[in-house]
């Protein structure tokens, strides 16, 4: 098997959130294939839905696409440790691997906070990779920040 990173992909929908005025966290989905299910970036603003996260929204487009809630085989890549929200939809998507960057200390659900995957009660369990594309994903989401304290 050739391992093929879409985080660069993750990261141009992070842009696009930031430009947005979102949060700019940008997820990709992949099929088994191998080939680009869903993309997103957060539009939590845009939707007045506090659900709107990336992660949640390709979940979404490719649950709704496929006409079934389980996506045994896909693989996820975002920018930004999912937080417990999206954990537990990763989970309950049955979603084969987790590929993040930047973690998320405050609100990561995955290596940080709740570690959704780690509970009993966690119906299904992904291969998690953390730390990919971190360095872009920490320097778009502090210099997104510190624009909004300027």
């Amino acid at each position: 098997m050739v391992y093929i990173s879409h985080m660069d992909t993750a990261l141009e929908e992070a842009l696009a959130a930031a430009a947005r005025g979102e949060v700019p966290v940008g997820a990709v989905l992949v099929d088994p294939s191998g080939a680009v299910a869903a993309r997103a970036g957060n539009r939590t603003r845009e939707l007045s839905d506090p659900t709107a996260h990336a992660e949640i929204l390709v979940l979404r487009a490719a649950c709704g696409a496929l006409g079934t809630e389980r996506l045994p085989g896909f693989d996820l890549w975002v920018t930004l440790e999912p937080c417990a929200m999206c954990a537990a939809a990763i989970a309950a998507a049955r979603v084969r691997r987790v590929y993040y960057g930047a973690s998320d200390p405050k609100s990561g659900g995955v290596a940080h906070g709740a570690r959704v995957f780690s509970h009993p009660q966690s119906h299904h369990v992904p291969e998690v990779y953390d730390g990919i594309g971190a360095r872009a994903a920490e320097v778009l989401l502090k210099d997104f920040f510190a624009g909004r304290r300027d």
